[in-house]
């Protein structure tokens, strides 16, 4: 491969908006590990949340994929590789990147974690409430009479 074709493709993956219209791959080998990642994506995708026994396993393959992006990465970077070796890895690269938005934009179900803190946040107020209602607040000013 040229240098300026080396250039052209690691621009292709840096560019902004690289993984519009991108599909994410079906399958996807991760660290040696066949991964059916389109349906694991859209399985996860689909309950818009993260439960809490899918967190760890969710977040593993976030790390492992950016772990894989690297590694390819690097390989177009320095690999004596053809320009069509180079191009797939591009395309997977921005496959992986569509994969990694989906599952960054997916919200942990810790609904026990949000209602204990909101349960917190309404004993804040209430609190506060009593305590300016019987004058018992020490933040407001005292007037002299």
């Amino acid at each position: 491969m040229k240098p300026y074709e080396r250039k052209q493709l690691l621009e292709r993956i840096e560019r902004e908006g690289a993984t519009v219209g991108a599909s994410i791959p079906e399958t996807i080998d991760v660290q040696g590990e066949e991964i059916a990642l389109g349906e694991f994506v859209f399985e996860t995708k689909r309950r818009n949340t993260v439960p809490a026994d899918d967190r760890e396993r969710v977040d593993q393959l976030k790390k492992n994929l950016r772990r894989e992006r690297r590694q390819r990465v690097q390989r177009i970077e320095e690999a004596d590789i053809s320009f069509e070796t180079g191009e797939r890895l591009v395309e997977s690269i921005i496959g992986i990147d569509r994969a990694l938005s989906a599952l960054e934009r997916l919200e942990p179900a810790d609904i026990e974690r949000e209602i204990a803190t909101k349960e917190a946040a309404d004993r804040k107020r209430w609190s506060n409430f009593l305590k300016r209602a019987l004058g018992k607040d020490d933040n407001t000013p005292r007037r002299r009479r």
